[in-house]
């Protein structure tokens, strides 16, 4: 299932935040989204569809908080085990590239969207929480979920998983992942995603 681009930005607006005391998960999420929205808000430049100024706002802002080796190894699912400590390195960088140049598309393509938070269900103690929200589409009156799976690290929280409309974006990967590695073994896997960053980053959105 492939995720509408118009629901990928309210899943990536996470941005470093001073870590003298963490913030709590929900307040970290909703905290930052309203500073990177209203980034985009004002550049014009991604608002026509600047695909190499929006990977560029995503390195800085949104990588920080997302824990892409966790993510690698949940796309791997079994396969990552039977990766080398090196083949597991040029994974993750492949697919963090990958992740990048993906959610470059869904920035450059942000418009206005309303998003309601829900509270947290969680305890002091929790490792791993859910912070839960409901995004609107401008003009439409059907919200779409938007859970963000995080956990607890010594840099404070990070995502590993969001799952849009109860769908997750890392295990949308899982299938092709498996299938290149039945086919070409996982340095061929790692070869293909070499292939596919390489390709000339569309400075229109909706290029892929």
């Amino acid at each position: 299932m492939k995720i509408p681009y118009r629901f990928l930005i309210a899943s990536l607006v996470l941005t470093p935040f001073a870590h003298a005391q963490a913030p709590a998960p929900d307040v970290l999420v909703k905290t930052i989204t309203e500073e990177v929205t209203t980034i985009l808000k004002k550049d014009k430049e991604i608002q026509a569809g600047d695909a190499k100024k929006a990977a560029d706002l995503i390195e800085s802002k949104i990588v920080p908080h997302f824990d892409f080796t966790r993510m690698t190894r949940i796309a791997m699912a079994r396969n990552w085990r039977s990766a080398t400590p090196e083949q597991q390195k040029q994974l993750t960088g492949e697919f963090k590239t990958l992740l990048v140049r993906t959610y470059s598309t869904a920035l450059a393509n942000y418009r206005d969207q309303q998003i309601d938070y829900k509270p947290l269900r969680s305890r002091p103690e929790d490792a791993e929480v859910t912070v839960k929200s409901d995004v609107r589409q401008a003009g439409s009156s059907q919200p779409v979920s938007i859970d963000y799976e995080m956990e607890k690290t010594p840099n404070g929280w990070k995502v590993y998983d969001v799952k849009v409309g109860g769908v997750s974006l890392v295990t949308t990967y899982r299938d092709t992942f498996a299938s290149e590695v039945r086919e070409r073994g996982i340095d061929g896997l790692i070869k293909s995603l070499v292939t596919k960053n390489r390709e000339p980053l569309g400075s229109r959105a909706g290029k892929s």
